[in-house]
């Protein structure tokens, strides 16, 4: 029987029709998935790639859950809530030089009782991690969840939709393609994926998730062009879209991902990228809580 932590609400989660100009001119119906409202902090796609985790280091009694990620990582903030209603120790492995001051992440994290370990950029890229750290009983989870168990997780998430069967598209922003490997794998025949990549000149996504589904079915795309610079990089274009989006649904998004994903659709569907009479379905992943880093007024929300 899965557990699931009380204050995680996955019956909150919600399918909302996206009614803008750009849409209905297309004949295009577009809904968005509102995976970013079950929770504050283990929001959108984090519990459903954490889940399995989580459930393998209790079977296993992991006593330490090490994990990777930035001084703004989802992922990083995540997991230590999730760890800290599971009782378990966790460690995130923080790329950079330890700061002055922490940034809010980090600080909630390590007040959720996960211990920091900052390591060099060089050492993060190669994960050398210490070695005091890489003990038989410590679960090593993967930066943003990515591996078979994260995807399996993320394959879940079509559970939550209303009437899987009737979208042609679903759409999603990437990071490490766990996400979308989890997409692919629950995915109808029928059904494409589109991919939106958040990194600039992540083109070995291809591969990475050809690892996570070696059986990787051809009917997804991905989409390079839509950084903004690069990871966790953005412009005034994109804030200013953000402002927009809304304005006009009421839906916040965050400048790392959904606020990508969110602007790469609409200027795909501009394009006719997706033939009249199409259904699409985007995955709201969550991660607002990185819109912290931005100076106050930028965002309207």
């Amino acid at each position: 029987m899965q557990i699931i932590p009380q204050d995680i609400r996955l019956d909150a989660i919600t399918t909302d029709l996206i009614s803008i100009p750009v849409f209905n001119s297309r004949q295009i119906q577009v809904e968005l998935l509102r995976l970013d409202k079950i929770h504050p902090l283990i929001s959108g796609n984090k519990w459903f790639k954490l889940q399995y985790y989580l459930r393998q280091a209790k079977a296993e009694n992991k006593k330490r859950l090490i994990t990777f990620g930035g001084a703004w990582s989802n992922h990083i903030i995540a997991t230590a809530a999730a760890c800290h209603f599971y009782n378990l120790p966790c460690t995130g492995i923080i790329r950079g030089e330890e700061p002055s001051s922490l940034s809010p992440v980090l600080t909630a994290a390590k007040s959720l009782g996960m211990e920091l370990c900052f390591i060099s950029r060089t050492n993060y890229a190669a994960e050398q991690m210490p070695p005091e750290l890489n003990q038989p009983d410590h679960l090593i989870v993967p930066a943003g969840g990515y591996g078979i168990t994260g995807a399996t997780g993320a394959a879940d998430i079509l559970h939550h939709c209303n009437d899987k069967q009737s979208y042609t598209h679903f759409g999603c922003a990437i990071g490490t393609g766990t996400m979308m490997a989890g997409l692919l794998k629950a995915k109808e025949k029928h059904q494409q994926v589109t991919g939106i990549s958040v990194m600039r000149n992540n083109h070995t996504l291809e591969n990475e998730m050809k690892e996570l589904l070696p059986d990787c079915p051809p009917e997804y795309s991905l989409h390079h062009d839509y950084h903004f610079g690069g990871y966790a990089k953005y412009t005034d274009e994109l804030i200013h879209f953000m402002n927009e989006w809304y304005r006009q649904t009421g839906i916040p998004t965050d400048f790392v991902y959904t606020g990508k994903l969110m602007y790469a659709i609409s200027d795909l569907a501009a394009k006719d990228h997706f033939p009249t009479g199409s259904k699409l379905l985007l995955i709201h992943s969550g991660g607002l809580t990185g819109n912290a880093s931005l100076g106050k007024g930028t965002l309207i929300f």
